[in-house]
């Protein structure tokens, strides 16, 4: 989690900004060229800062809300933004300013179709995740082939009918050079080894006017997209390349499709995402129960962990309104939110009594508390101290001279709460008491969670 705390979190604001008038045709594209490589998690946060940078009206927003509107904890957020980034479709912008950060994530509009299908990286990854039968429908349906070559074009060129006129505009008013509305997705071809490629080729044979950038850069597309060292290269560029000395794209590519299935193999190249198995991504199989948990504080939504306390049943509004403005107000990361929720209610027959919580949040804020993992220990530590505030706090309530404390004895301490391990086991319609024998099912579910030998 250190990882992505550095690079993210729900109390994070952020701005949006759209390229002009993203249109049904673009939900289209979206939806069928872009889904199947990222898929659906990575286009649903698309979709939703489209709709919400369409807002005329919006103030600056924050992380939790995304979490809130897609049903994802922070990590899916992030992964899905870097995927945004990776294909295209979203560049991203921070600032820091002490402990906070803000962000502009701005939008791009998806390639059209035709230069989706010339690409050599996106159009053999979509080949790879769709198949041959419907990347050949996808074609059909959204590249209109015409035949021009019996026409001759007879448009008319700017100079032809405008001509210039003296006047004296100000600088100011002259505007820069405009970029594309249509973003490129980031590809650094630089990183390949053009002089080793250069460095086996003669000026004879391949005169180094043909590697334009264009050329450049799909070159170091097709040795990324099916893993061809600069040696390998030299191979492609010399069948690639035609009578008159020029080298076409749609050449180079057909080239290096070809050398790939004579010398490495006939199945087309796959993609996977590389933060994937990042190991601060999932719990592997060797973490023990607390790891475990630890793990889940971390990683899921207050409003999720509620739930799973209260054995799947929807918590109160106050209940989840506590926790957003324990993240929201006051800053705190999630797992030491969702380690105070479950301790209070835990230790207190699951009240959650906002006083108490935000004395002992206030309590964490000033001790520098930042992870699941150190608040549970200071709960532990600390817990008589907490539970002194909580018999004071009833103790100014109560009226009557004969108020009894209870005995802290009598609370129950575990170190793994039994809703962590009933949180994903399927709700079962409640049978009338006459039928059940209590201590048989009771002996059955200690035994389910390898408490008692079976």
């Amino acid at each position: 989690m250190v990882y992505l705390y550095k690079e993210l979190q729900p109390k994070d604001s952020f701005d949006i900004l759209l390229p002009s008038s993203l249109s049904s045709h673009d939900r289209q594209l979206l939806t069928l060229f872009y889904q199947p490589l990222t898929g659906p998690e990575p286009i649903s946060l698309y979709l939703t800062l489209w709709a919400e940078g369409e807002d005329p009206h919006r103030g600056l927003l924050n992380h939790y809300y995304l979490m809130n509107v897609l049903n994802m904890p922070i990590m899916k957020v992030f992964q899905a933004r870097i995927s945004l980034e990776a294909i295209g479709l979203l560049k991203t912008y921070r600032k820091d300013e002490g402990e906070n950060r803000s962000f502009i994530y701005e939008l791009a509009r998806p390639l059209d179709a035709e230069l989706f299908f010339q690409d050599p990286l996106l159009s053999m990854f979509l080949f790879s995740r769709i198949g041959e039968q419907a990347y050949r429908k996808l074609r059909k349906r959204f590249i209109k082939r015409i035949d021009k070559d019996a026409f001759k074009e007879v448009s008319r060129t700017f100079t032809d009918v405008f001509k210039p006129i003296d006047t004296n505009v100000p600088q100011e008013f002259i505007e820069p050079e405009l970029k594309s509305n249509q973003m490129n997705y980031p590809f650094y071809y630089e990183r390949f080894d053009f002089d080793l490629l250069q460095a086996g080729l003669s000026e004879q044979l391949i005169p180094s006017r043909v590697f334009t950038p264009e050329v450049k850069e799909w070159i170091a597309k097709l040795a990324f997209l099916y893993q061809l060292s600069p040696l390998d290269m030299q191979k492609i560029v010399i069948l690639a390349i035609d009578d008159e000395m020029n080298i076409s794209l749609e050449r180079l590519k057909k080239a290096a499709a070809d050398y790939y299935k004579l010398t490495i193999s006939k199945e087309v190249p796959k993609f996977e995402k590389n933060f994937e198995s990042k190991p601060q991504d999932e719990p592997n199989q060797s973490l023990t129960k607390e790891q475990e948990l630890i793990h889940y504080l971390e990683t899921t939504p207050p409003i999720q962990v509620l739930r799973d306390i209260n054995n799947g049943k929807e918590p109160l509004p106050s209940s989840v309104e506590l926790a957003e403005d324990l993240i929201m107000k006051h800053g705190m990361p999630i797992g030491v939110v969702n380690v105070l929720l479950e301790y209070v209610m835990l230790t207190l027959d699951m009240k959650l009594p906002r006083k108490y919580v935000e004395r002992i949040a206030d309590h964490w804020m000033r001790k520098n508390v930042r992870t699941a993992k150190e608040a549970m220990e200071l709960a532990r530590t600390e817990r008589d101290q907490y539970m002194q505030w909580k018999l004071e706090s009833e103790a100014k309530k109560s009226a009557s001279s004969n108020y009894k404390k209870q005995p802290y004895k009598n609370i129950r301490e575990e170190k793994i709460p039994e809703w962590f391990y009933k949180r994903n086991e399927p709700k079962k319609e409640e049978k009338k008491a006459s039928n059940i024998n209590f201590e048989e099912e009771r002996r059955k579910i200690l035994q389910k969670l390898g408490v008692v030998d079976g």
